[in-house]
C-alpha cells in the first residue's frame, strides 16, 4: 500500500481520424488486464487490514463528453476537464476502488484526451507475485503533507534560462554538468522556503525535500510496474537554500541511494526508511515534494492518432509538490507548482 497521491496522467490529441477509438480503448484494456491481473481486482478496505480482492471484476473505463473546445483546457487548470466524482477526485476512503480508472474525453472541437490513474493506494512498483506465490509485504508510508484544496501553476523553463543556471551552479560548487531537473528544482526550492519566510514574518524554517527517483536494480522477474523510490535534501539554514549548494545536495543524496542500491535490495531500503520516518520529527520541518516525468518519450505515445500536443497531470492535491514534464519542444521544461 501506499501513500494517496491523486495525479492521473492526461494525454491531449488534436482531432484524430480514426474511427472506433472507444472501442479499440475498451478492448485493448481488456487484453491487457489478462497479463496485469492485480488491476482488474479491487481494493478492500476495513479498520482491520486494506487488501487487493483478485475478483475479475475489472478496470473502470469511462467515455466523458466535454462541452467545450479542447483550447480553453489546454490553456487553464486541466482539472476543469475531469467531472469533480471521478475515483481520483476524492480523498474518502472506499470499501471497494477500482485499481484502475481510464477515462477517455470527447471535446466539441473534435479532439481527445487520454487520462489514466491507477489507484493512489495500490503501490504498482511492489512485488506482486503470480497467483500461486506468496506475497511480498512492503509498506513503507510516509505522508508528507494532508490532503487539501491546492492551487497549481504551470511555469515554462527555456533551454536557455536553464542553460545560465547550470553554468551559475558548475561556477559556484563542485558539481559538473548539473541536469535541467538538479538546477529547476534547486531554484523552484529556493522560492518555496522565500515565500514560506514571507509567510512566516520573516522567520526562517528548516526544510526537507523528497525527491521521487527512478530506480534500475536488479528486480524479480515477477515484478510489475516502475521502481521508484525517493532521496532527502535538508537545508538548515538560509545559506544552504541556495541553488549551487542545493544542487550539491541533491547530488550527493542521488548517489548515496544508488550506492545503497549496489548493497542492499529494493525491499530493504524501503522497510529501512519506513522505520527512520518513524524517529523524524516532521514538525521540525517545511516539506517540499518534487518528482519528475522528464525524458520518458511522452510526445511519442502515439496510438495511431499522432502525436500527442500536450502530456501533462490532473491537479494533484498535494501542497508544497512540483512536477516536471517535458515540453512538447523537448528543448525546456514545463514544472507544475502546487
Amino acid at each position: 500500500m501506499a501513500t494517496p497521491a491523486h495525479a492521473p496522467v492526461v494525454i491531449f490529441y488534436s482531432k484524430p481520424a480514426a474511427n472506433n477509438i472507444s472501442q479499440n480503448l475498451e478492448n485493448s484494456l481488456s487484453k491487457v488486464l489478462a497479463s496485469y491481473y492485480p488491476f482488474a481486482g479491487r481494493l478492500i478496505m476495513d479498520n482491520k487490514c486494506s487488501y487487493v480482492d483478485f475478483n475479475d471484476i475489472g478496470a473502470e473505463y469511462l467515455n466523458v463528453r466535454v462541452s467545450s473546445p479542447m483550447s480553453e483546457i489546454l490553456n487553464h487548470a486541466t482539472d476543469l476537464a475531469f467531472p469533480q466524482d471521478l475515483p481520483w477526485s476524492t480523498t474518502t476512503s472506499s470499501s471497494n476502488w477500482s485499481l484502475l480508472v481510464v477515462q477517455l474525453s470527447h471535446f466539441d472541437c473534435g479532439g481527445i484526451a487520454l487520462d489514466f490513474k491507477p489507484s493512489p493506494q495500490f503501490d504498482v512498483d511492489c512485488f506482486f507475485p503470480l497467483m500461486d506465490d506468496p506475497p511480498v509485504h512492503v509498506k513503507p508510508n510516509i505522508n508528507v503533507s494532508e490532503h487539501r484544496q491546492c492551487v497549481t501553476r504551470t511555469y515554462h523553463f527555456s533551454s536557455s534560462s536553464l542553460d545560465r543556471l547550470k553554468d551559475t551552479v558548475s561556477m559556484n560548487s563542485e558539481v559538473q554538468n548539473p541536469t535541467r531537473v538538479e538546477v529547476a528544482t534547486a531554484l523552484i526550492h529556493k522560492c518555496g522556503v522565500a515565500a514560506s519566510m514571507e509567510n512566516n514574518s520573516g522567520v526562517f524554517k528548516p526544510s526537507l525535500s523528497l525527491h521521487l527517483m527512478n530506480l534500475r536494480p536488479p528486480l524479480p522477474l515477477n515484478t510489475i510496474g516502475n521502481g521508484a523510490h525517493f532521496f532527502s535534501a535538508i537545508a538548515a539554514t538560509e545559506d544552504e537554500i541556495q541553488v549551487p549548494h542545493f544542487v550539491a545536495q541533491l547530488r550527493k543524496a542521488k548517489q548515496y541511494l544508488r550506492d545503497q542500491l549496489t548493497l542492499h535490495s529494493l525491499v530493504e531500503i524501503k522497510l529501512a526508511v519506513a522505520a527512520g520516518a518513524n524517529i523524524l520529527d516532521m514538525k521540525k520541518y517545511e516539506f517540499y515534494l518534487c518528482s519528475s516525468l522528464c525524458n520518458l518519450g511522452s510526445y511519442k505515445a502515439d496510438f495511431g492518432w499522432g502525436s500527442p500536443i500536450k502530456v501533462t497531470l490532473a491537479t494533484n492535491p498535494m501542497k508544497n509538490s512540483f512536477i516536471f514534464l517535458d515540453n512538447p519542444s523537448g528543448d525546456g521544461i514545463n514544472a507544475l507548482i502546487i
